[in-house]
């Protein structure tokens, strides 16, 4: 009977222990508050979305991530200020968006040239293998003075050059025509003499419609047929070098991040990696189709971009590049570690990797 009792004793302790063992875990329940720099409409907001799922079920529930899209609480690029002030607990953006602040941001998305010849695997080993993460960090918290924690998220590329009203072959040619570009991108068709207007994605469509734009850059793909680039022009150019390698960020308020537990921390940083592989295998097949449907369906022209045009453009923006670094110490510093990281592995995937064309032009040769 007294062994009974005792049982009874126990097993009464293990269930208050487990009662209060849950209790615990749904008083450390935390939900964050983010938005996004785009609408919901487009695919880039599913990365957003994905991201917060992933973080909702690797923490068994323990942590949320409200997602929000652009203009729910603060304009589209105030989301970087907001985040810092905490009106926001952090914001999916892309740091093109913050030059205005330094233009050392734009290398943390890659920046026009694409780093030297890398891609995306070698730009994420640059974050996490050659000091990108951490200078990506300490640009936000030491240079632009905000209290800010940051990851790579987003790989929204490698983007097409543009979409024209007429067949382009020479930089010549573009000359005269009003260009919807953005950032330093733009800056470097702005030094080559061309008319460069800067719009956000949802403006582009209606400007081109009334004669205000004869030519546009936005992401290519799926993108560009959200938002109807297809009923506009029927001249669509690809690879460009403006932003053929761009990586957007998640950005987490600072003090929200301390309070976060160790495992969320590390579920945030998991999460957002997973992001990145996950939901860029799947864009790119979405991307794929839709350059299909352009043709098929749209009698879009698919072409490529003259080699002169992409030459002309890096050959600018190494000069603009240089001109910055010179003036900008930070902004040099990122550069030259980029420059670093490419100098060793971008020699190894030459002389490893087979060049993409070669089986490419074997299995799936080009129609002359």
């Amino acid at each position: 009977m007294k062994r009974l009792f005792l049982g009874s004793i126990a097993a009464a302790l293990m269930a208050s222990a487990f009662v209060g063992s849950t209790t615990a875990v749904m008083a450390q329940t935390k939900t964050l508050k983010m938005q996004a720099t785009w609408p919901a409409s487009l695919t880039l907001y599913d990365n957003f979305t994905y991201f917060a799922e992933r973080v909702n079920k690797l923490s068994a529930g323990t942590l949320k991530i409200e997602t929000m899209p652009a203009g729910q609480v603060v304009p589209a690029f105030e989301v970087l200020d907001a985040t810092h002030k905490k009106v926001l607990d952090g914001s999916h953006a892309w740091a093109g968006y913050w030059t205005g602040k330094n233009k050392t941001a734009i290398l943390f998305t890659g920046g026009p040239g694409g780093t030297f010849g890398m891609d995306y695997m070698d730009v994420m080993g640059w974050f996490y293998h050659g000091g990108g993460l951490d200078l990506y960090n300490e640009f936000y918290q030491k240079e632009l003075k905000l209290n800010v924690v940051v990851f790579p998220i987003l790989p929204a590329g490698p983007q097409a050059f543009g979409w024209f009203k007429k067949p382009i072959q020479t930089v010549e040619d573009m000359k005269g025509m009003k260009c919807r570009q953005t950032g330093m991108a733009g800056e470097v068709w702005q030094a080559l003499g061309f008319t460069v207007v800067n719009m956000p994605g949802g403006e582009i469509i209606p400007s081109a419609q009334r004669g205000v734009i004869d030519c546009a850059e936005w992401v290519g793909g799926i993108e560009d047929m959200q938002l109807g680039f297809h009923n506009v022009w029927k001249y669509h150019y690809s690879p460009g070098l403006h932003e053929n390698v761009t990586v957007g960020e998640i950005v987490i308020n600072g003090d929200v991040w301390k309070e976060l537990s160790p495992q969320h921390q590390e579920i945030i940083k998991s999460a957002a990696n997973e992001t990145f592989l996950v939901w860029w295998t799947k864009w790119q097949r979405q991307n794929a189709d839709a350059l299909i449907e352009m043709q098929q369906k749209h009698g879009v022209q698919i072409l490529r971009t003259p080699t002169e045009i992409l030459l002309t453009f890096i050959k600018k923006w190494d000069e603009i590049a240089a001109a910055e670094g010179a003036k900008n110490p930070f902004f040099k510093k990122v550069h030259d570690s980029q420059k670093a990281y490419a100098s060793a592995v971008v020699p190894y995937k030459r002389s490893y990797f087979p060049p993409y064309s070669f089986m490419a032009n074997y299995y799936f040769p080009v129609e002359k």
